[in-house]
């Protein structure tokens, strides 16, 4: 069962968050379904073992060729592998990065994604859905060189990608106070995020948005004072090249 992260009005905010666990190895990924009437996207529809179900959960909502959007953050495999079969069920166009807009054909059988990519430009776009739209915001380099988060005004949500994600615990189970949750959360950024200097511009960039939940495509919901927390925590955190000397740069024995 999805979780409902918004309910008002006709526009729906769904989390999918263990499509693809059973009997694999897989990591954890999360889903996101957009409602806004009778059309919608989707937000890193992440791979084949989640597209059954995932699926099901459009039709849930509305036909699948009412589809508007197919929205990836970025190309890796748990994002958008299961492209080719969105292709064939629906007609949406897929928004995703400029640097990765000739790289997610490989993804599909020759000739599928002809005429329906529509490159995100590296300051980003508005893209609609329906009655609303979706902010597309730069997140180059967390971790992605072509990266985007998707901040949701009518929710007041951001899709925030590989931005936030903690391992191990119960997605299901909002994160409401930071600290207890870092242990979680600080390897993975460690180093997946290129640096504190991308973290801290980030930061500048949304911090005066009313941001009332974000959402990671890895793990649980961050929420209420948790999201000021965050952001605090990510203005100061260092990672990535941050880290790195000499000693990570040898051969091996």
């Amino acid at each position: 069962m999805p979780i409902e992260l918004y309910n008002k009005d006709g526009f729906k905010r769904l989390m999918f968050c263990d499509l693809n666990l059973e009997g694999t190895e897989a990591v954890q990924s999360n889903q996101f379904l957009i409602v806004n009437g009778d059309t919608g996207a989707i937000i890193d529809p992440g791979g084949n073992l989640a597209y059954n179900s995932l699926l099901l959960g459009v039709t849930h909502h509305f036909a699948p060729s009412r589809l508007s959007a197919i929205i990836a953050s970025h190309a890796d495999p748990d994002i958008i592998a299961s492209l080719d079969r969105w292709m064939t069920t629906t007609s949406a166009p897929v928004f995703i990065a400029k640097v990765w807009e000739r790289f997610i054909p490989h993804f599909c059988k020759p000739g599928k994604t002809d005429g329906r990519i529509i490159a995100i430009p590296d300051p980003g776009m508005r893209i609609p859905v329906g009655d609303g739209e979706l902010f597309a915001l730069p997140a180059h380099f967390m971790h992605s060189e072509g990266n985007f988060q998707f901040w949701d005004p009518v929710s007041r949500i951001l899709f925030s990608g590989d931005l936030g994600v903690s391992m191990g615990g119960n997605p299901r189970e909002y994160i409401t106070s930071l600290a207890p949750h870092l242990h979680r959360i600080e390897p993975f950024h460690r180093r997946y995020m290129v640096s504190n200097k991308i973290l801290r511009l980030w930061v500048n960039m949304v911090y005066k948005l009313p941001i009332r939940m974000i959402v990671p495509q890895h793990g649980s919901p961050i929420v209420g004072p948790a999201v000021r927390e965050f952001l605090d925590w990510a203005n100061k955190f260092s990672c990535g090249i941050d880290l790195m000397s000499e000693r990570d740069y040898v051969m091996p024995v």
